[in-house]
């Protein structure tokens, strides 16, 4: 998806997501997403690209610099607040399903996450994901019957796993 006239990384999206939250700065962001975070825990971002990140949104317009503030025992840190363009950027890729069943794992739980720390309801991306997962199964299903030797084992590999996705899908 894009935003801000170029296509964004998964990291790019989740820092632009969290920034959305509140005024922020980088560190609080870094440590959401740091093994320990409640977001780490589902994907995990070193400080750096955190950072670069927010660099990067920022150069897109997407975030801006409204402020500092004191670091406990570090320097000032820029305080961050999401441009009327990044929140609408933001809004809709939580909306967005993800395209691919191996996307489910990363970008489906961090907007789920989101989603719920902005108490906000999942239904719709629910059933958009469901819709976009079901001619993938479909597919799947046709290939399955057609493979052989190793491509057979790695057919039944990503049907299982789509019936996977499909299975918790409905569960929520």
């Amino acid at each position: 998806m894009r935003a801000g006239g170029r296509s964004l990384s998964l990291t790019e999206w989740v820092v632009l997501a969290v920034a959305a939250e509140g005024i922020t700065h980088g560190f609080d962001i870094a440590r959401e997403l740091d093994e320990g975070g409640d977001l780490g825990r589902i994907w995990t971002v070193k400080r750096p690209l955190v950072y670069r990140a927010i660099d990067s949104l920022a150069s897109a317009g997407l975030v801006s610099a409204v402020g500092v503030e004191e670091g406990d025992r570090g320097p000032q840190r820029r305080l961050l607040q999401v441009t009327p363009v990044g929140r609408r950027a933001v809004t809709r890729w939580l909306s967005e399903p993800v395209a691919h069943v191996r996307d489910v794992r990363t970008e489906l739980l961090l907007k789920l996450a989101l989603l719920h720390r902005a108490q906000k309801s999942p239904t719709t991306l629910l059933r958009r994901q469901r819709e976009v997962l079901g001619p993938t199964v479909d597919g799947l299903r046709n290939h399955l019957d057609s493979a052989e030797g190793f491509d057979a084992v790695l057919a039944r590999w990503r049907m299982e796993s789509a019936e996977a996705v499909q299975r918790f899908l409905d569960s929520l």
